[in-house]
């Protein structure tokens, strides 16, 4: 079986970059947060084989594809209008749209409002949630150690000045942390010696562990590693509200550990 190609198609007045093999019937994939259609790879081969052109974007906003200013250029009607895009792009009539974390809203969101265009829906993660009489950043868990990871998000230059100390290793970090290998790793060094294994270096490093912090996390901070004295709770607040210091165990250490069960 071949692989996927990449190539930049014109959408909704935007330029996206897709990754695209095999022939047959369209099955187009939207990922989440934070990834690129790289996340699909293996369904995209799985799809290919089983006689479908599988077609993955990455999403307006992330990887080679374009990412306008403006904060209202991402509303769900921008995103679907970019998935409408592609298939008119790629002159296909209908498709099965599949999405995963926050590609899964938009394939949702697609089907719901474009049924005449996307016969199917597929979701991953994410099921199927009616418009709320109340905002949604309303009800998002909040405390005065932690908050939700998208309250984090909410004004505009925080968690980019964090997040893009170096993109790579914030990336890097997020997705071995989020994954079974990174969540396993982190308990198991967590309930053996009290410190988490090195995933990054230096402020970046910090900076990753920290933004994970953010995402409502209980945290062990380690005092002596640790670059956020002002901003950890640990150190803002002493031992208040159930944070542990760990012992440091060399340099290497990464700041924080995660201690939810």
């Amino acid at each position: 079986m071949s692989e996927p190609t990449q190539r930049i198609i014109e959408s909704n007045g935007i330029r996206l970059n897709i990754a695209e093999q095999g022939k047959g019937p369209l099955v187009l994939m939207c990922h989440g947060f934070p990834e690129s259609w790289y996340s699909w790879r293996h369904q995209i081969d799985a799809l290919a084989a089983a006689g479908f052109h599988a077609v993955a974007p990455d999403m307006r906003g992330y990887g080679k594809s374009d990412a306008p200013e403006g904060i209202d250029q991402y509303t769900i009607f921008h995103l679907v209008g970019d998935m409408v895009g592609l298939l008119d792009a790629l002159e296909v009539p209908t498709a099965v749209v599949v999405g995963h974390d926050w590609g899964a809203g938009v394939a949702w969101q697609a089907a719901r409002l474009r049924p005449d265009r996307f016969r199917a829906v597929g979701a991953l993660s994410v099921p199927f949630r009616p418009r709320s009489k109340v905002r949604p950043t309303s009800v998002m868990p909040q405390t005065a150690d932690a908050q939700f990871y998208q309250l984090y998000f909410q004004e505009p230059g925080v968690a980019e000045a964090e997040l893009e100390r170096d993109p790579r290793v914030t990336v890097r970090n997020m997705l071995y942390g989020a994954s079974g290998e990174g969540a396993a790793a982190i308990r198991a060094a967590a309930a053996s010696s009290g410190s988490a294994p090195s995933i990054g270096a230096g402020s970046a490093r910090d900076s990753a562990q920290h933004a994970l912090w953010r995402l409502g996390r209980r945290r062990r901070c380690n005092p002596r590693s640790c670059g956020k004295q002002r901003e950890c709770p640990k150190h803002r607040d002493g031992a208040a509200r159930g944070w542990d210091v760990a012992r440091p165990r060399g340099a290497g250490n990464a700041a924080c550990v995660d201690q939810r069960g």
